[in-house]
């Protein structure tokens, strides 16, 4: 990226890191137009959000009489959605089954954020573990690929586990962190924001770096989910986060306050590889931060000032010491000596357009979302 032609929002601090990136004529980017143009108008955590809210829970438990549970709750330990299971007991009154995909990575901190939520509110959790050398094979395979998505395998884990799980069990409702609080600004797609699983892109990598096969890790297209689970088995994906009050801060606080919750120091530090993926890999390798769509969600949301933002992305999250201890700990935990994965480092960058993949078609669904408004978000 030429120092000549770089341009940061006025507003937010998206950059020109994201190479699509437009800006108007007063310098404010596209993300905060949209923001302000299709999202805000269309947002309300207020009373009309809360009636909304209870019109929904009363659905759930209607349909959900005479089940073990009504709905299902994917479980990080992170904080989207650990305060998402706590509006889901004490606020709409459910009882939901807390899922949780252990990939290998979790932090001693997710673990027990998990026990004292599950704890605390008196839910039943299952934890489904997936094949570590299955899980393993499958991202040295897309570590070798050289692309940006290198969170891609860990996503298929915790989605396709999520899925399959609810299908086979008849539970119809599953309850998601996502939200726009937080996550108004989606990250770029060049910055691996690939838009969903792709089983032909997971397969075409898999097939030309994998040693072994995949025999028990869950792969569930995102055709598939979308088109098959939503749209004609009827399962409802609910985005309860939205519809309350919800500020990071004051989340964490309640969190602690109540369960002993503990806060990370950034978002998606639940996950080890993800830490050093979204804080070592990506930024050094592809000129990525990916905090500053993070960041950049909290000021349009009135959660942090663009100065405070400048001056925490003017400096790595995790001091250097610590990631080089990490990176050593990723390269002895995947079988790959230090060098080994130095050399994957230093490799040619490259995007998913160097494999077969379903891309176009995933688009055209990702538009079709955006033009009926179940997709709020800048997608391109």
């Amino acid at each position: 990226m030429s120092t000549v032609d770089y341009k940061i929002c006025r507003t937010c601090i998206m950059d020109t890191s994201d190479p699509n990136i437009s800006f108007g004529d007063d310098g404010v980017c596209e993300y905060c137009k949209n923001f302000e143009q299709n999202i805000k108008p269309n947002w309300d955590a207020g009373v009309s959000g809360e009636a909304e809210l209870l019109k929904i829970a009363e659905k759930i438990k209607a349909e959900g009489k005479g089940r073990d549970f009504d709905c299902i709750i994917g479980l990080s330990g992170g904080l989207d959605s650990s305060y998402l299971a706590y509006i889901a007991k004490e606020k709409m009154g459910l009882r939901p089954l807390l899922f949780h995909v252990d990939a290998g990575w979790n932090t001693d901190q997710a673990v027990g954020n998990i026990e004292k939520l599950v704890d605390g509110l008196g839910l039943d959790l299952y934890t489904d573990v997936i094949n570590w050398e299955e899980m393993k094979d499958l991202q040295t395979s897309f570590l070798r690929s050289q692309i940006s998505d290198q969170d891609l395998p860990q996503d298929a884990a915790f989605f396709s586990g999520l899925y399959k799980f609810a299908r086979a069990h008849g539970i119809k409702y599953v309850l998601t962190g996502a939200n726009y609080s937080t996550e108004c600004c989606r990250e770029p797609e060049e910055w691996g924001g690939y838009p969903g699983i792709d089983k032909t892109l997971f397969k075409d990598i898999h097939k030309r770096f994998g040693k072994r096969k995949l025999k028990s890790f869950p792969l569930t297209d995102v055709l598939v989910y979308k088109i098959l689970y939503q749209r004609l088995l009827g399962m409802k994906i609910v985005k309860p986060l939205n519809l309350v009050p919800y500020i990071k801060k004051d989340a964490e606080a309640t969190l602690d306050r109540l369960f002993g919750w503990k806060k990370f120091q950034h978002k998606h530090h639940e996950s080890r590889f993800t830490r050093f993926y979204e804080d070592y890999w990506m930024p050094r390798k592809f000129g990525y931060e990916k905090r500053r769509a993070h960041f950049s969600s909290l000021i349009m949301t009135g959660q942090m000032t663009r100065e405070d933002a400048l001056e925490r992305i003017a400096k790595p999250e995790l001091d250097e010491q610590f990631l080089k201890g990490e990176f050593e700990y990723v390269a002895n935990k995947l079988d790959l000596s230090v060098e080994q994965l130095q050399a994957i480092f230093d490799g040619e960058n490259k995007t998913y357009r160097s494999y077969r993949n379903k891309r176009f078609l995933i688009g055209i669904g990702s538009r079709v979302m955006s033009a009926l408004g179940l997709e709020r978000r800048l997608f391109r």
